[in-house]
């Protein structure tokens, strides 16, 4: 069921790099039908063009999405949204370094998890540099600001048609960028975003993920997070 456009949208273009796995489908759907305009990116362009007319053919004819390879994506938009997995992401990264425009915003959802028993995401990997987010951050070209965010939201959900029942905490060492990636969280109905601080408490925020597919996998579940006890200003 699509759902009309908000009165106001963003400025610019959306591109979702790894875009065609189900977190960027549902994102990009998600925001689609929020009136945003998406690019979805991925290592073929075919295969982008295709899950854009996926998320076409459920976010209605007024919907305003693409797909391309990630360099052409990048080069198309200055607000970048990364959904692959952790042990594509610096190598995606490296490659894309060159494409990706100065000043631009990478909204990372990166988690690195550690297949158990069955291939199951058990735990986390230690990361060098602390978290994925702060790997991306070193691999990024200098002034691109880079945002942990949308880590413990349902990709099933996000495909589906009803509204989330999750916070989104966003983690940023840029409080520009941060707030504009809580905007654009909130235009996803049951959704609220709250400032989660520098970028280094990404770190807590993707331990979080494993724990919630624990739960998901124990109670057949789709699980996310809500924080209780702030005062309304914290999810503006």
């Amino acid at each position: 069921m699509s759902q009309p456009p908000p009165k106001e949208a963003l400025v610019r273009s959306i591109a979702i790099l790894g875009g065609t796995g189900p977190a960027g489908m549902g994102l990009g759907l998600r925001w689609a039908r929020a009136g945003e305009t998406i690019i979805i990116g991925s290592r073929d362009a075919q295969r982008a063009q295709e899950a854009a007319t996926r998320i076409r053919e459920k976010a209605g004819p007024e919907a305003n999405v693409s797909g391309m390879e990630n360099n052409a994506a990048c080069a198309a938009a200055d607000l970048l949204m990364l959904t692959v997995p952790f042990e594509g992401q610096a190598g995606l990264l490296k490659q894309l370094k060159s494409a990706i425009q100065p000043g631009s915003i990478l909204v990372d959802a990166t988690v690195p998890l550690a297949a158990g028993v069955g291939g199951r995401a058990s735990r986390t990997l230690g990361v060098w540099q602390g978290s994925a987010a702060e790997q991306a951050a070193e691999l990024v070209p200098a002034g691109v600001s880079v945002v942990a965010a949308f880590h413990n939201v349902s990709a099933a959900l996000l495909n589906g048609d009803t509204p989330l029942d999750c916070d989104v905490i966003v983690c940023s060492d840029d409080p520009d960028a941060a707030q504009l990636t809580r905007k654009l969280a909130a235009k996803i109905p049951g959704v609220r975003a709250i400032d989660g601080g520098k970028l280094e408490n990404s770190r807590i925020v993707e331990q979080i993920t494993a724990l919630l597919i624990g739960l998901n996998i124990r109670h057949k579940g789709h699980a996310g997070i809500r924080i209780t006890g702030l005062p309304p200003t914290a999810y503006r």
